[in-house]
């Protein structure tokens, strides 16, 4: 039997400016998805949970909590980007330029602006990013630039996490028998 690795994201070393990664899972965004995030985040603007109020609005429906938006679009981000980050440094220049309602589906992709190597912390560099984020008919609905530390391959903190099993893994779920 072979072991083989899960995909463990990218380190510092596999960023290249002008590469792009379409990140690969869409995330259709529902109405009870808008409502937790408005309670969690104790957002009291109508707008997101008061179909009568926003009925009388421009876009006729409840929007879509903003920060949601942005949240999915980070997090969509996450599996090419920041799996082996270890600080956000900072969110710019993000804009909304797009409405989004419950039953939208999100997908985003980012490209590489910047990168450099740390000069405090030998085992990181520092990337840049733009990533946008557009909706099922391919309205851009987010976009920003984010700056992270991320570890470079071989990173003293991200050796042998895994733990050792007790029993191997086998074929037929069944203990070896010696």
């Amino acid at each position: 039997m072979t072991l083989k690795d899960g995909w463990n994201g990218r380190f510092y070393e596999d960023f290249q400016v002008g590469d792009v990664y379409r990140h690969p899972l869409g995330r259709t965004v529902t109405e009870s998805d808008n409502t937790w995030f408005t309670l969690l985040t104790m957002n009291t603007n109508q707008m997101h949970f008061n179909g009568e109020y926003a009925a009388k609005s421009e876009f006729g429906r409840p929007l879509v909590v903003s920060t949601l938006t942005v949240a999915i679009a980070v997090g969509q981000s996450v599996i090419d980007t920041t799996q082996n980050a270890f600080a956000n440094l900072g969110w710019e220049d993000i804009k909304l330029p797009h409405p989004v309602f419950a039953g939208d589906t999100l997908f985003s992709e980012s490209i590489v602006l910047e990168k450099r190597e740390s000069s405090s912390r030998p085992h990181a560099g520092i990337v840049t990013i733009r990533t946008r984020t557009l909706n099922q008919d391919g309205d851009e609905v987010c976009t920003f630039r984010r700056t992270f530390y991320v570890y470079k391959r071989g990173a003293e903190p991200l050796n042998d996490l895994f733990p050792e099993a007790k029993k191997p893994l086998t074929l037929d779920g069944e203990e070896e028998r010696g």
